[in-house]
């Protein structure tokens, strides 16, 4: 995989990511784009297509609400708290793994991570 295609695709996965977290904070129009484009994977043309604006204009909608996406995460966080606990939860999975299988600690503490990977879980849906 070339370096462009690894940087759109991780940029897709992030926007994929931040409308998840911040899709009832953007307008309908924002909504639509955002939808169509990243997630449908529609091309401009078939969105000014549906839509009946230029290829231009969809690429200047799309561009607003990703700012605005980024705006929202720099505010609130949703998805930097979302991936910082998800990351403690893999290594405090890691840690017990690598405790003596006595069988008292490591089940109540596996059971702990569990409940924190449900409620985060839960809490994005």
């Amino acid at each position: 995989m070339t370096s462009a295609h690894t940087d759109a695709l991780e940029k897709t996965n992030r926007m994929n990511m931040l409308f998840d977290f911040y899709e009832p904070l953007l307008t309908d129009k924002q909504r639509t784009f955002l939808m169509q484009y990243f997630i449908e994977d529609f091309t401009l043309g078939e969105i000014a297509a549906e839509v009946g604006i230029s290829r231009q204009a969809v690429y200047e909608h799309i561009k607003r609400a990703e700012t605005v996406l980024e705006n929202y995460e720099a505010k609130l966080g949703l998805l930097s708290r979302h991936s910082a606990l998800r990351n403690a939860m893999d290594e405090l999975e890691t840690q017990i793994a690598t405790m003596p299988q006595d069988g008292t600690h490591t089940s109540k503490l596996m059971q702990i991570a569990e409940s924190l990977r449900q409620a985060e879980q839960a809490r994005n849906k």
